[in-house]
């Protein structure tokens, strides 16, 4: 239960897409409860288990990206389409990991470029001409080509998520499977630098 909650959660997150060496997620269980024992994993006992713990890992990992050394917002990785749930997740994984993207978010860029670029060094194969991406509301490409869109809106969709702190959702599609998956991140920030500079270890 734990490994598939810790996969649909801290699996899936990238402040700067290093790994610490103590990195480490742990389930405890008291029994103090005194709940009856779920020794079926099929059962509906142990579904509900399984959902709530991956609710509670997944918000637990948010806050993980969202506290991020000098984050000012959480970037949300949502994508649709590929052939399988892995593939998915790994194009998912490369885009919430991108400098550059997590760059432009910062910067407050509704750069496209950036977030094709990490799809498509992801690994998964999929048609460029399928690809669509979509900050928040704003469709910045579809079918593999620029949209002519409002950049000003789409920048101050960034800038209203930075300032209260939210979250900046990003969509991609990149074709007609049934594989989908999500990944959170940060913004890089000047502060990343300047926090991670000044001390040693």
């Amino acid at each position: 239960m734990l490994k598939e909650a810790t996969d649909e959660s801290f699996n899936q997150i990238s402040v700067d897409g290093d790994t610490s060496t103590n990195d480490t997620v742990v389930a405890l269980a008291s029994g103090k409860a005194g709940n009856s024992k779920i020794a079926d994993e099929t059962s509906s006992e142990a579904k509900l288990l399984q959902r709530a713990l991956t609710a509670l890992c997944q918000g637990l990992c948010k806050m993980i990206a969202w506290d991020g050394e000098g984050a000012n917002v959480l970037m949300e990785v949502i994508v649709e389409g590929a052939d399988s749930r892995e593939d998915a997740r790994k194009i998912a994984r490369s885009i919430s990991s991108s400098s550059l993207a997590k760059s432009a978010i910062f910067g407050q860029d509704p750069n496209w470029g950036r977030i094709a670029c990490a799809a498509g060094y992801a690994g998964p194969k999929f048609d460029v001409n399928s690809l669509d991406i979509a900050l928040g509301e704003t469709k910045l490409m579809e079918k593999g080509q620029p949209l002519p869109f409002d950049a000003e809106a789409a920048s101050a969709y960034l800038k209203a998520q930075i300032d209260v702190r939210g979250v900046v959702q990003i969509h991609v599609k990149v074709g007609e499977g049934h594989g989908a998956g999500v990944a959170w991140g940060c913004d890089l920030s000047y502060d990343y630098v300047k926090i991670n500079a000044e001390y040693t270890t």
